[in-house]
This record gives structure tokens, C-alpha cells and sequence, in this order.
């Protein structure tokens, strides 16, 4: 047999991470309501499936956008030959337009610094590429997405380093946490060459508030090293505090910042609900990383049609408009009603505002504080429960017993299943949690003992007795 790379054979891909085994239990036996009612119910898939409807309504009523409509047909022969791979003048303005108009209109983007790329994924590697050499480090925060052990080390050869954030501060990023990782890295004989941060998280569900910013800025400065902000869950922020981007951190008077270090991550992957779409972005403040990615981007273009498509639709303000209100406000009330029907059973979680997953907290169901006892509630999640939601040693969590459950790519139906299973999961095994009591044939009422009722009720914790969150939009409208 010829011998394939190194690269080729080697585990870089990461797909022996218990996050990817979750897929792989839920694509041998996916559930459906009625061929596969038995079946496994995806919770490891961060898609937002909510806003279909809006998409739906506006394609319905702009047919000219597609080239596979007798409205759009004339467009067909000069979106199919050759495009340069800048990009539609179109297509880059109105993504530009796009996310200062999700950042509040607070901050303008240069359509001359959109760089395509497919998908986040490859936006990821781009910038590795850009910035580190072989053996080169990047910092990230923990906990952090699975992916980034494949996106920015299996091709490139970068190395990424942990900075980790603990619970008892609710995961804050803390100037002392990326001294330490520095430290770490250099100890290890690691060039730092980047901080790398998602903001909002990803598996968290939070945003990285203005002080916070500030400091990583002032770190990244200080050393002298890149600061990458992937911020393509920015649309998903639901409820108050306004996510604050990084792009208008360094706008700000008080604010020493040398531009060239910082660079942006984003996509239509999540905001819009667009994965299949493969529509990534690279907008980098440094010509010199432009410039390069700009030629790295030829090797994944986003097709001409997609591009076509996404220009006539984000430039159409009133729908833009719309979609990001109407968006939000889905995503409020299934937050809500997911994190309310899991404190009925006594399921926690850390309080989150953005995002299309949550937090969950079930150190309380293990049997032992270890990563082997979180592997063993995570099977049983997956095996006899029927649920693939993702362990938290997945993202390179150091506090065994969190787990991330997606709850936005589902119906209303399936997403009732599988609260059901949660619920029925909790009786079977209510010795391991708190005691439990019927309080109405439709509803069930916890009674905490005083200890955990503490702990629950910490500032990032929402329990049980957690005031529901209201979202800004909807008192607006009431």
C-alpha cells in the first residue's frame, strides 16, 4: 500500500473527541416522531433552525434573488462564469453593512476588508496560516469549541494553549489567567504568537463585557501578539447586557491599541442560520493579513450564487431590520422555556444571554468529581437517555459535571421529547439529586436543602427560584 502524509494519517482532525462520538451515536440512529421515535435527538448541533420562517417568507416574496427562478434566470450567465475571488462588490457591502448593523450600527466595517472564506472553519485556518509558523501557539480561553483543535492545528501545525477560567467566577477571562497560559507556553518553548476569544461564548452562552475587552487588549498590546475575535454568534444576543464587539473597543478614546493585531472571525453560519451555506469571514484591520488571506481564499471560495443570493437579501434594510428583532426574541423565549422546564427538575445552569445552547450544570449527578465520572453520566445520556448533548471535557472544561445542549436546532415537538426524557431521567435517578415532590399533576416543584439552594443561587447559577429573565423586546412590546 503507498503511504499516505503524515497529515493525512495522523489524529489531527479530532475526531475522537467524545463531542464528535455524540454525532456519530445520533446519525446510527437519529430520532424522527414517528419512524424513529426511540431515536437519538441531536443537542450537540449549534444551528439555529428558528428563524427558517422569516427566511422562508422573504424568499417567497423576492424570487429574483434566486438564479433558479424565471426572475432570476437573467442573472444566471454572468453569476455563473468566473468571479474574482474578492468577492461581489455587492456581496462584501452588504455583509459589511450586516454586521455593524448587528453591532448596533456602533461600528462601521470596510467592505475592502471582507475576505470570504468557507465557513468559520475555514476563516479559522486562514488566519492561523496568516499569523503562526508551525509550533506556534495561540492562547484560548476555556472552555472553548471542539473545533478549534481542528480548524486552526491540523493543517497548520499551530499549537493552542489553554487559559483556563473556572466556574466560581462564572468563567470570567482574567488578566492573571493569560499571564499564566503565557507563562505555560513559554515554559514549554512555545512562541505565543495570538489570543484567540469567542465572544459571545461558545459553549457558555455569555458575553465578554467592556472591562473585560479592555484588558485582553491591553495584554495582547503588552506582549506584542494577535488578538482573533470570533464573533459569529453576535446576532444571537437575546437579552441584555448588548453585546460589545471588539471592533468598538478599539474605537474608544481610553483605549491604547496597535490595529494591526486585530482580526475577526465571523460567518452567516449561526446569526442566520446559513451552516449549509458556507459563508465565512475574515476581516482583519492589518493590509498585510488581508492581502494574504485574500490569495488563501481562493482555495474556498463561497459559490457566486450564494453570494448573489446573500447580497439582495442583506441589503434590503426593512427585512434586515426585522430579521434581527424577530430573531432575538425567538431565541428569548426558547431560552426561557428550555432553562424554566430544566430548573423544575433541579437542573441548573449558568446564566447566559446570547448563543443557541446552554450551560447545563449536572455536577450534581456524579457518581465522583472526576472526568471519568462525567464520561460514564455522558454515556448513559447518550445510550439510554437517547439525548447527544456534549460533555464538557469536550471543550476542555477543568470542573468535571458541565455539560453544552443546543436547544435552538429543533421543533417545538421534538424539543418537548426531549425535556420529557430529562424529567424522567431525573425520577429514575432522583437519589443522586436533590429530594423531589409532585406539586401539580402538570408540573413538578423542587425542595432544595439550604446548601445547594447557596450554591445554586450563586450570581452565575440560575436555579429554581432564578427570576425568570425578561427579555428587552418583550417589554417593549407589552
Amino acid at each position: 500500500m503507498v503511504a499516505m502524509s503524515k497529515i493525512a494519517t495522523g489524529n489531527g482532525h479530532g475526531e475522537n473527541s467524545p463531542y464528535f462520538d455524540g454525532w456519530k451515536a445520533y446519525e446510527t440512529n437519529p430520532f424522527h416522531p414517528t419512524e424513529r421515535p426511540e431515536g437519538v435527538i441531536q443537542m450537540g448541533l449549534a444551528e439555529n433552525q428558528l428563524c427558517f420562517n422569516l427566511i422562508k417568507n422573504w424568499l417567497i416574496k423576492h424570487p429574483e434573488a434566486s438564479l433558479c427562478t424565471p426572475q432570476g434566470v437573467n442573472k444566471f450567465k454572468e453569476t455563473a462564469l468566473f468571479q474574482d475571488y474578492h468577492g461581489m462588490p455587492e456581496f462584501r457591502q452588504a455583509v459589511a453593512k450586516f454586521m455593524g448593523k448587528v453591532r448596533g450600527d456602533r461600528v462601521k466595517f470596510d467592505p475592502d476588508r471582507i475576505v470570504m472564506s468557507g465557513g468559520a472553519t475555514g476563516a479559522h485556518e486562514m488566519v492561523a496560516f496568516c499569523l503562526a509558523d508551525p509550533g506556534e501557539a495561540f492562547l484560548v480561553p476555556t472552555p472553548y469549541y471542539p473545533g478549534f483543535d481542528r480548524d486552526l492545528k491540523w493543517r497548520t501545525g499551530v499549537e493552542l494553549v489553554p487559559v483556563n477560567c473556572e466556574s466560581y467566577n462564572n468563567f470570567k477571562i482574567t488578566r492573571n489567567a493569560l499571564e499564566a497560559a503565557y507563562v505555560k507556553a513559554q515554559e514549554a518553548n512555545l512562541r505565543v504568537k495570538g489570543l484567540l476569544i469567542t465572544n459571545p461564548s461558545n459553549p457558555l452562552g455569555t458575553i465578554l463585557d467592556r472591562d473585560t475587552l479592555k484588558s485582553m487588549v491591553r495584554f495582547i498590546n503588552d506582549k506584542n501578539i494577535h488578538l482573533i475575535g470570533d464573533e459569529i454568534y453576535a446576532a444571537t444576543v437575546f437579552m441584555e447586557p448588548e453585546f460589545v464587539s471588539i471592533s468598538e473597543i478599539i474605537e474608544e478614546e481610553d483605549v491604547e491599541c496597535n490595529r494591526d493585531l486585530i482580526h475577526i472571525v465571523y460567518s452567516l453560519s449561526k446569526d442566520m442560520g446559513f451552516p449549509g451555506f458556507r459563508v465565512g469571514i475574515v476581516y482583519s484591520y492589518n493590509d498585510s493579513v488581508v492581502s494574504c488571506a485574500r490569495k488563501m481564499s481562493s482555495f474556498g471560495l463561497v459559490s457566486s450564487q450564494t453570494q448573489h443570493l446573500i447580497a439582495s437579501m442583506l441589503s434590503d434594510g426593512e427585512f434586515v431590520d426585522n430579521f434581527i428583532t424577530e430573531n432575538k426574541e425567538l431565541l428569548f423565549k426558547r431560552h426561557k422555556y428550555f432553562t424554566w422546564s430544566l430548573s423544575q427538575v433541579g437542573i441548573g445552569c449558568l446564566k447566559g444571554n446570547s448563543g443557541l445552547f446552554i450551560w447545563m450544570d449536572l455536577r450534581k449527578l456524579l457518581k465522583e468529581k472526576t472526568f471519568a465520572a462525567e464520561m460514564e453520566l455522558w454515556r448513559v445520556i447518550i445510550n439510554e437517555v437517547k439525548l447527544n448533548v456534549s460533555p464538557g471535557s469536550s471543550f476542555h472544561c477543568e470542573e468535571p459535571g458541565w455539560f453544552r445542549v443546543c436547544f435552538a436546532n429543533m421543533d417545538d415537538h421534538t424539543m418537548k421529547v426531549a425535556l420529557l426524557r430529562i424529567r424522567t431521567f431525573v425520577f429514575k435517578n432522583n437519589e443522586a439529586m436533590v429530594p423531589l415532590k409532585l406539586c401539580r399533576p402538570s408540573s413538578l416543584k423542587l425542595s432544595l436543602s439550604r446548601s445547594l439552594s447557596r450554591r445554586m443561587e450563586s450570581p452565575g447559577i440560575m436555579s429554581p427560584h432564578s427570576p425568570l429573565p425578561q427579555s428587552p423586546l418583550v417589554r417593549a412590546r407589552t
